[in-house]
């Protein structure tokens, strides 16, 4: 697939599932990519941290691939960065505050001179082979948010990538109402759009009222000490705590490393200039608990972060009875039983927690229903094609954009190949779009045997059965790991023993001298033993002494 005089769209990653955004356009023999993210695992993959998508298909088009642009640096967007850019071997273009955190993960992979690291401090066009760029900055719950306008010679797409409505943005200056109509006016041809929150019937609010309640909830709390947790790549939440620190007469302490990472990385790039300074954690327990606010990783539930090792009491910070922790963030789905846990480790301790439930000390970086409705309205586009969401909030989407009248709506999951123009926009084919684990340091794909392996191991256990040597008098020594017989584990080894010996002894000829025969009639003898005693089948491995 070499694109032609035509313009074409695929996804790789991000469409039907929220995460991992991989976007790739076509146009006259050339390759853009935008954006190159990753997402967490989930108990799905046991023992694997960080997905993929699976870039088969630009790897064998390397020479057709032009570059990579970041929309912005959220970890969905870039956090696939320091695994496969040096693999791909082209530039990499973002606004200065996403590029300080592109820099910083090509560092700590060693790659940094590997990859050509292409800094766009302007809002002016740049050409990239056949496609003309422009970056326009839109809100959402990090610094430099942005859409790209992306010109070619069949149409104009404006890629959303995540974004909002915000008045009182806090940080950073979104284009305006006007702005986004004057685009509209020169023609779209294609918006391709965040779809995260189309089923949220208002607006995502602005991060100007979640300052007034933080404030508001801080000053109830007088006298207490508080802990705020928060989405640490959200700096305009940040200045938020920082102000809200000064003026409350609070001195500041930040707990996590990726808080540190992403403060100095903003005050690199101009932002958080008048952030207070911070306390180390032996000063913050010294202060008064009604002088102290603490600003703190963990509102995901992750055990290792700041917030639960404090609530686990292993941590230099500590909370008490009476004070109060405030989750400035929401529950990302999937989380729910690992925040409950750290929830009710603080609850048990008298520790007053207050979430974006109950009083607006957060809200969402991504567009509600009637900010879809004024940005079509604004834009104008002919197609919309809707990205970044699982399959039911594309299509709802789709249906949203028909309804407000775009002529267009295209339904594409990863891996769709559409074409866009010239004539009316449909799909045309389809490529494979699997993903990628982290497993250890080596990356496999998720469908490989070692993780379908894990997966019968996790449910089942495993036996491990030891045949002896040839000639050798003694019964096969057997252990069980993950079967549930602590109690019974002895009668089961003797009886999986005598079932191996008689399943060896029907043996006759040359299947009695056949390795893998032997191995086979002892795997299925220990097996059948253990889903008697247990009621599992579980992974047996056979092997041979001598």
């Amino acid at each position: 697939m070499k694109p032609k005089n035509e313009l074409l769209f695929l996804a790789l990653g991000g469409s039907g599932e929220i995460g991992m955004n991989v976007n790739l356009y076509g146009c006259d023999g050339k390759w853009l990519m935008v954006d190159l993210g990753m997402t967490f695992s989930d108990p799905g993959y046991p023992g694997v941290d960080l997905v993929f998508a699976d870039l088969d298909f630009i790897e064998e088009r390397l020479d057709d691939l032009e570059a990579i642009v970041v929309t912005h640096a959220h970890e969905d967007h870039i956090g696939a960065v320091p695994y496969f850019a040096a693999d791909l071997g082209v530039p990499i273009y973002a606004t200065p505050f996403t590029a300080e955190l592109v820099r910083l993960k090509l560092e700590e992979a060693g790659i940094q001179d590997e990859v050509e690291l292409r800094i766009i401090d302007h809002l002016d066009e740049f050409q990239v082979g056949p496609f003309g760029i422009r970056y326009v900055p839109l809100a959402h719950s990090i610094a430099e948010g942005n859409a790209l306008l992306i010109d070619t010679p069949y149409g104009r797409v404006f890629h959303t990538g995540d974004w909002k409505l915000d008045s009182d943005p806090q940080v950073g200056e979104p284009a305006t109402a006007e702005e986004l109509r004057e685009i509209g006016d020169d023609g779209v041809l294609a918006l391709v759009c965040d779809s995260t929150n189309v089923f949220n019937p208002s607006a995502s609010g602005s991060e100007g009222e979640v300052r007034k309640a933080l404030e508001a909830e801080i000053a109830r709390h007088a006298g207490k000490r508080i802990l705020v947790t928060t989405f640490a790549s959200n700096v305009a939440r940040l200045q938020t705590l920082g102000r809200v620190a000064k003026e409350s007469g609070r001195t500041l302490c930040v707990a996590g490393r990726s808080l540190d990472r992403i403060i100095g990385a903003a005050q690199k790039s101009g932002y958080l200039l008048d952030f207070p300074d911070t306390v180390s954690f032996d000063e913050a327990m010294d202060i008064p608990r009604g002088e102290l606010l603490i600003v703190a990783t963990g509102g995901q539930g992750e055990p290792r972060a700041a917030l639960g090792r404090i609530a686990a009491e292993n941590h230099p910070l500590e909370l008490s009875k009476g004070d109060v922790v405030l989750f400035s963030s929401r529950q990302i789905p999937g989380n729910e039983l690992a925040i409950g846990y750290i929830m009710n480790q603080l609850a048990r301790r008298g520790i007053e927690m207050v979430t974006d439930r109950q009083e607006l000390i957060h809200v969402s970086g991504h567009p509600g229903r009637p900010e879809l409705i004024e940005l079509y309205g604004w834009l104008k586009p002919e197609i919309l094609v809707p990205v970044h969401g699982e399959t039911r909030h594309m299509m709802e989407q789709a249906r949203l954009g028909l309804e407000q009248g775009i002529p267009h709506a295209i339904d594409q999951r990863n891996g769709d190949i559409v074409r866009l123009a010239p004539g009316k926009p449909h799909k045309i084919g389809e490529t494979q779009a699997g993903r990628l684990l982290l497993d250890g340091d080596i990356i496999v794909p998720a469908d490989g045997e070692s993780i379908a392996a894990r997966r019968r191991l996790a449910a089942n256990g495993l036996v491990t059965v030891v045949l002896p040597g040839k000639g050798a008098k003694t019964a096969p020594a057997i252990s069980a790991v993950g079967l549930p017989l602590d109690e019974d584990m002895d009668d089961f080894v003797a009886e999986a023993q005598a079932d191996i010996g008689k399943a060896l002894g029907r043996l006759k000829g040359g299947r009695a001298k056949d390795r893998s025969a032997v191995h086979e009639a002892a795997r299925l003898a220990a097996r059948r033993a253990a889903r008697r005693w247990s009621g599992k089948n579980p992974q047996v491995v056979v092997l041979t002494m001598g």
